[in-house]
């Protein structure tokens, strides 16, 4: 699958992220933001575009009703961040750590999460929507009543996620490891899955299969 990436032209300027408080609206638009520190802030409605960040801390923060469009995260702590209500779109997370993080009722689209870590994340009643999670870590990740379209999981680690009401038809997941998930087998139709997990899959229907 080919996503649209973020638009990002060459010529940014450079900012502190804590410079945002001294924009008539919380918004920056083409800037660099390196090794900023902004941990237990509170930013209603920030606006982000065509910006990338780099090397900044964003751990407990309330960034709810986010907006990004055309945005590269690079090496950034937003473990325990709030980004509830957020809209995505053409976003890159580089090597990001999204621990504990809140993702849920959002829009997310064109949004590549790699090499990153997004355990005991909240995606709860959020749409994805053209979405690649490429090696990245999603144990204990909760994607209750999510809708999933055109989405891959690339190499990652699944164990303990929880799809309960989402419906993985068309999804594929067979790169990814788990011990266990939390799926309904009428939401299990049509996910495409490897020789392996259809093995651990029909062991959890109480199948037991002769090799």
């Amino acid at each position: 699958m080919k996503l649209d990436t973020p638009k990002i032209p060459e010529d940014l300027t450079e900012k502190r992220f804590t410079d945002i408080f001294y924009e008539e609206d919380p918004e920056f638009e083409m800037c660099m933001v390196t090794d900023s520190e902004f941990a237990n802030e509170v930013l209603d409605r920030v606006r982000l575009y065509k910006t990338v960040i780099r090397n900044c801390n964003f751990t407990n923060t309330d960034f709810r009703r986010i907006d990004l469009t055309d945005v590269r995260f690079e090496n950034c702590d937003l473990s325990n961040a709030n980004l509830g209500n957020a809209s995505m779109n053409r976003v890159e997370f580089l090597n990001c750590k999204l621990l504990g993080s809140s993702l849920t009722k959002s829009y997310i689209g064109n949004t590549r999460f790699m090499e990153s870590i997004l355990n005991m994340v909240t995606f709860g009643d959020s749409k994805l929507e053209k979405v690649i999670f490429d090696n990245a870590a999603l144990k204990n990740a909760d994607l209750f009543a999510c809708k999933l379209k055109k989405v891959e999981f690339l190499s990652c680690n699944l164990n303990g996620a929880n799809f309960d009401e989402t419906p993985l038809k068309g999804i594929d997941i067979s790169s990814s490891d788990f011990d266990s998930l939390t799926v309904s087998i009428e939401n299990l139709r049509g996910c495409i899955v490897s020789t392996s997990q259809a093995i651990q899959f029909a062991s959890l229907l109480g199948l037991k299969i002769r090799q």
